[in-house]
């Protein structure tokens, strides 16, 4: 037997967005340094760096290895 509340609660929970909010500048220029290091030298200077500054690692792996998926530049 299925618990209703669960069901109730998959009915009714928001859609999944691909992209969270930016909300940290200090991330957001974290990791576009990240991405200048990974031109610059390699991708795994690039990891290592992100890493150090505690950047989640769902994030380095799309802002590092699928650019397609990257967030748009602030003009």
């Amino acid at each position: 037997m299925m618990n209703v509340s669960l069901v109730q609660s998959l009915e009714f929970a928001p859609p999944v967005t691909l992209f969270q909010p930016r909300h940290d500048e200090e991330c957001s220029a974290v990791v576009n340094r990240g991405i200048l290091v990974q031109s610059s030298f390699n991708t795994v200077c690039a990891i290592e760096y992100l890493k150090s500054h505690n950047v989640d690692p769902k994030v380095i792996e799309r802002v590092l290895l699928h650019p397609d998926q990257r967030r748009k530049a602030a003009h």
